[in-house]
């Protein structure tokens, strides 16, 4: 943009570029860089409102703590030489959500507060159209963004300077580093500032991930010299160092999958151990060992063996028989898995193959109860009809629905009912006398429901269910998402060999809650295999608000379990940190030493919950 033209002249030129109207005299040039215009269109293409002043905003986040440990000491040395000069020092994470700010002058801090220019709040193009936070992660590169070059009305007031940090080793953009102050205060030195401290803050990156792979390399070398039969993995979020007996045991959603179960098992401890079924139906004996000092933790290390088991019958050689799990592929026909949740859930369901008794099938809404009523169909019944209803459809016509049901029944098979407890009040009473068919008669009635409570009518006829089985949400079995993803895949496209998840989008789609289970997987998956164009899917072909940078550092995923494992403790002692400590085997003093490094405010603990 040039300075010294007009601001009337630029506010005119900008509403006829983004009316579309982009028509010059021959031989002049527009007063918007090629770069802006560019990212004007791209604003444009989602439909962003020039006028708009909404910013997504996440109070509550987990800071990627690899980031603020390069970046920290920069901004608090910046923060100091600016001191309360005109200018702000911003820090975003991989995702645009601005992180830290150090404001200069209190009338900049005001400014940019009604602006809501602050952490917690996100800066991606497609959210704030352009800026120096978003558009430098679009663009790739330094990106100057100055008053009337700023697609949203409200940001104008300001010059934003911005550059994104890239991981020296992985080449990862972690983060940008931006500067902003008023128009009127712009000065040529500040790209020069931000791109010195950008420069500054990637070397500290390359030395801390230099002593973080220095101790994994050490421990691991350490452990391939007790055995060389052992399997050694030595791991974390960039890095993995496996021995040959590791590399001959495992591929790569093996390498995400571990990584998960170290996370959730470590806890608050060092070290734990525990079977694990890896990708090849191979169970194997592992225990795993954090690997860090105190500045923070460097990774993992995993040892294995295969888990022995003595032939029944014959007696002990003291050698080690391979023990396979139950194969999980897409091609075969069992439930898909490798968590202690799904194993259980694949015994109770053998355990009732033979049960002509009425089965409910309890949980979360989208956990996969209908597949699991299906592959139960399919274990006994495969040839004999298959009929689903929704009771959520029977109050529209009763008698209609009542009779589809008789149908189903009188039909032999399985009729599966979904969603009984909403069934229309005036048919529980028909319906539970159906419910009380003779065992032997043919056919096996199975419903569906959330959770067995329920005063209603409809909910009293769950009391004919003699027999249940809970499919548990997918937010206890991330290691599932490895096998869970390969048929989720398969069904939304054709192609053959159908993509694949790249390790990392395997370890950030692992790391995920995912309330809606199973169902919001598959769709996140749908939309990723789109995006890929029949490439192996990578961490940018999912949907932007299930990137998170969080879930795929490291040290923040042994974090997150760790909190989660002490807020449980903290919320069924209802906030006793004695017996908080207690039941977690710590000291108390060690317990409010790790509640400060979380960041848990003991005034703001969950109620409990019991699982």
């Amino acid at each position: 943009m040039h300075p010294d033209q007009p601001a009337t002249a630029l506010r005119k030129e900008r509403e006829r570029t983004l009316d579309g109207d982009a028509a010059l005299p021959v031989g002049t040039r527009s007063a918007f860089r090629d770069d802006i215009l560019t990212s004007w269109r791209r604003c444009q293409m989602v439909g962003m409102a020039p006028t708009s002043e909404d910013v997504p905003y996440r109070p509550e986040f987990e800071r990627p703590n690899r980031l603020l440990r390069a970046a920290g000491p920069v901004i608090d040395r910046l923060a100091e030489q600016v001191g309360s000069g005109p200018a702000s020092i911003l820090l975003a994470d991989s995702d645009a959500q601005i992180i830290d700010r150090r404001a200069g002058i209190r009338a900049l801090e005001e400014a940019l507060d009604r602006a809501m220019v602050a952490p917690g709040f996100h800066y991606a193009e497609e959210y704030t159209g352009t800026n120096g936070i978003g558009s430098a992660l679009e663009a790739r590169k330094p990106f100057v963004v100055s008053g009337f070059e700023h697609y949203r009305e409200n940001l104008q007031e300001f010059t934003c300077i911005g550059s994104p940090l890239r991981h020296p080793i992985s080449g990862v953009v972690e983060g940008v580093l931006d500067v902003t102050c008023r128009v009127s205060d712009t000065q040529e030195l500040m790209k020069p500032l931000v791109l010195a401290a950008v420069r500054e803050i990637e070397s500290r990156m390359y030395a801390d991930a230099s002593r973080r792979e220095q101790m994994l390399l050490e421990r691991f070398l350490r452990a391939g010299r007790r055995s060389s039969s052992t399997a050694v993995l030595s791991l974390n979020e960039d890095v993995v160092m496996a021995n040959t007996a590791a590399s001959a045991l495992l591929d790569m959603s093996d390498q995400a999958s571990l990584w998960e179960w170290a996370c959730r098992m470590l806890g608050t401890g060092d070290e734990c151990v525990g079977d694990v079924a890896l990708s090849g139906g191979l169970v194997v004996d592992a225990r795993a060992t954090r690997i860090g000092d105190r500045d923070g933790t460097a990774g993992v290390l995993v040892e294995m063996r295969p888990a022995a088991r003595e032939s029944p019958g014959s007696a002990p050689t003291g050698g080690h028989r391979v023990r396979r799990a139950r194969r999980t592929d897409a091609r075969s026909d069992v439930l898909p898995g490798r968590s202690v949740a799904v194993a259980r859930l694949r015994d109770e369901v053998e355990a009732v193959v033979d049960d002509e008794r009425p089965l409910l099938l309890c949980g979360e809404p989208g956990t996969g109860k209908l597949f699991v009523a299906t592959h139960l169909h399919r274990k006994r019944r495969h040839q004999e009809p298959l009929t689903v209803l929704d009771a959520r459809t029977s109050p529209d016509d009763p008698g209609a629905w009542f009779d589809r049901l008789a149908s189903g029944i009188d039909g032999g098979g399985t009729v599966v009912v979904r969603h009984l407890a909403q069934l229309a009040p005036d048919l529980a009473g028909r319906v539970e006398a159906l419910l009380e068919t003779p065992v032997g008669s043919g056919v096996r009635i199975v419903a569906t429901v959330r959770t067995r409570e329920g005063d209603s009518p409809a909910g009293r006829t769950l009391d004919h269910f003699p027999v249940s089985i809970t499919v548990p949400p997918l937010r206890y079995r991330g290691e599932d998402i490895a096998d869970l993803a390969p048929r989720l895949i398969g069904a939304h496209t054709a192609r053959r060999p159908a993509p694949r998840l790249q390790p990392s989008t395997l370890r950030t789609l692992s790391g995920l809650d995912w309330p809606g289970n199973v169902r919001e997987l598959g769709a996140v998956l749908a939309t990723a295999v789109t995006r890929s164009l029949g490439s192996d899917i990578a961490h940018e072909h999912l949907p932007p608000e299930y990137r998170d940078s969080t879930n795929r550092s490291g040290a923040a995923s042994l974090q997150r379990a760790e909190r989660d494992i002490l807020l449980e403790a903290l919320a069924e002692t209802h906030g006793n940190k004695l017996a908080a400590a207690e039941r977690l085997g710590i000291a108390r003093s060690t317990l409010y030493r790790k509640m400060r490094i979380l960041g848990i405010d003991e005034n703001r603990l969950p109620a409990f919950r019991p699982r």
